[in-house]
């Protein structure tokens, strides 16, 4: 399958080269991009609008709800705290935008969130998907590191690996390695295995 484009948005595109797009604000991005139900995921970074496939597709959800069902679980032994949500829009930094697949919350944060402060997670889970270009990772990535995140996950459920970044650290889970969310989630540990594991055909 052919890796869907990155589009950038306002572009002014002649035919021969294309005009760089102007960057906008984040007001306009917040009126014109934040609320479209289009079929794409929108983040503003640095002044430019980034459009991807919102392509999460019913296939990849299994993945999602075997975190979601460990990390629910953890919650009522008591071992974790917090809230693990999908999708949440968050500012990492002053001009950087971001929707992660899924980002880990202290009940702390959580309450100041109610209180309209933006809060950075400690924990960021990325699902690799067949329409994400190498470099628009590494930059958002990039951004998470910066943004001063503890612990990022990036998943790839083609390969069935999990890449683990932890400060300069970057460990890739297998089979029966323990993926750790530690030291942003400590408890947080589960296999490879199961994050891939998928149901039972009835």
């Amino acid at each position: 399958m052919t890796a869907a484009k990155t589009e950038i948005y306002p572009a002014t595109a002649s035919a021969e080269q294309p005009a760089p797009a102007e960057p906008i604000t984040w007001e306009v991005f917040e009126k014109e991009y934040l609320s479209r139900e289009d079929g794409y995921k929108y983040e503003w970074v640095r002044g430019e609008v980034v459009q991807t496939p919102r392509d999460m597709n019913q296939y990849q959800y299994y993945i999602l709800d075997n975190l979601q069902e460990y990390f629910t679980r953890l919650r009522f032994e008591g071992k974790v705290t917090g809230k693990l949500y999908p999708e949440i829009d968050t500012f990492f930094l002053k001009k950087v935008h971001r929707r992660p697949d899924m980002a880990w919350f202290t009940d702390e944060q959580v309450a100041r969130m109610a209180h309209r402060e933006n809060q950075v997670p400690n924990f960021v889970i990325e699902i690799v998907s067949d329409h994400d270009i190498v470099d628009n990772l590494l930059d958002k990535l990039g951004d998470y590191r910066e943004a001063g995140v503890a612990v990022i996950w990036l998943i790839s459920p083609r390969l069935e690996q999990i890449h683990v970044y932890s400060g300069d650290k970057n460990i890739i889970c297998r089979g029966g390695d323990q993926c750790s969310a530690a030291p942003a989630l400590s408890d947080f540990r589960i296999s490879a295995n199961d994050i891939f594991r998928k149901p039972d055909l009835p």
